[in-house]
């Protein structure tokens, strides 16, 4: 007899392996109980922690269209202005620095760490305070 391959037969394993088959481990009983309001509160503390991330992209992209000189003519470039004005908190002139472009990279980035850090703090006491 040769050792020429064969073609698989109904009940063969697919896998040659030498180790033996793992056996099915069942989910372990005990584990955390998940109540649907804590899904409802965890869902609502990722929305917040999702806006402030958007808010503070919309910031930082503003700040990178001034330094790279972006055409203000431009439709995104005036929707991001608007956008970036509206979520400034503030900051927007905050700093005088001698280039108007590195004040806005200043200014505008300040404001996008301060929502990075609000939306993680404000996500954070929302999910503590679920029960």
């Amino acid at each position: 007899m040769t050792d020429t391959p064969q073609p698989p037969q109904a009940g063969d394993r697919l896998v040659a392996s030498s180790a033996s088959p793992r056996p099915h481990r069942p989910a372990r009983p005990g584990g955390p109980v998940v109540t649907p309001w804590q899904r409802v509160v965890g869902a609502v503390a990722a929305t917040v922690k999702l806006a402030s991330r958007v808010a503070a992209l919309a910031l930082l992209l503003y700040a990178i269209f001034t330094v790279f000189r972006a055409n203000p003519a431009n439709i995104w470039y005036q929707f991001v202005e608007t956008l970036a004005s509206w979520l400034s908190l503030g900051l927007a002139n905050l700093f005088q620095l001698a280039d108007p472009r590195w004040t806005t990279l200043v200014d505008y980035g300040l404001a996008a760490i301060v929502w990075l850090i609000i939306g993680s703090a404000l996500a954070s006491l929302i999910r503590r305070a679920a029960p």
